[in-house]
């Protein structure tokens, strides 16, 4: 596989938020979002073999693992490696765009996914793979990063468009008005979680936190 970075730290985003976690973050991507923040792994990274990978994350001693990018979806090798984890026992949240087709990882015990639905902030929203999400289950999450007002209406659009059994997220763009994301959530009576990413909160915007 073509990896950028392998670190142990806390998970800032998802259902495990706050929780020590394992993050695998795969090299490349194919959307460009305006806003993104971890443009250092578009590049090609460097070749892991899946038992490598193994042996590092166990030394981390946690049983929870992020599996992310770039866009790990884009490897093949990502299916066998989530398979390996699987049988050694972790826990592995699967970070996606929203742009690839999910299925193949939905079998998976032990898998949760994180499937963005982009916003038109980011420019990428013409990418959005819309028969993923009524395949997402109670334990995956859908999660808008949403900058503006008009990211807003179209998130709320898009979840009355396109149900999911998947938990809801709302995260504000690093940098924007969270509170008033809030205040538009606590209006309108969504039912859905408003988070911040919790690890810029705790270091900053520091790759490999």
């Amino acid at each position: 596989m073509r990896i950028i970075e392998v670190f142990h730290s806390v998970q800032g985003e998802g259902p495990l938020t706050g929780v020590r976690t394992s993050f695998i973050r795969t090299a490349r991507c194919n959307l460009r979002c305006a806003w993104c923040d971890t443009t250092y792994s578009f590049g090609p990274g460097v070749e892991r073999s899946i038992p490598s990978l193994l042996r590092e994350v166990q030394s981390h001693r946690t049983r929870n693992i992020c599996l992310t990018g770039g866009e790990p979806l884009l490897q093949r090798e990502s299916v066998d490696l989530v398979r390996a984890l699987g049988r050694k026992g972790y826990t592995t949240v699967i970070e996606t765009g929203g742009s690839l087709d999910v299925r193949p990882y939905l079998s998976f015990p032990r898998v949760i996914l994180s499937v963005d639905v982009k916003c038109p902030s980011s420019k990428m929203e013409k990418h959005n793979r819309w028969e993923n999400l009524p395949r997402l289950r109670p334990q995956d999450v859908v999660k808008f990063v949403i900058k503006d007002r008009r990211d807003y209406a179209y998130a709320k659009r898009a979840l009355k468009a396109h149900p999911s059994s998947a938990q809801v997220v709302f995260q504000p763009v690093w940098g924007s008005n969270a509170g008033r994301l809030a205040d538009w959530v606590l209006h309108d009576r969504l039912d859905v979680r408003t988070m911040l990413q919790a690890h810029k909160v705790l270091w900053g915007d520091v790759p490999g936190r």
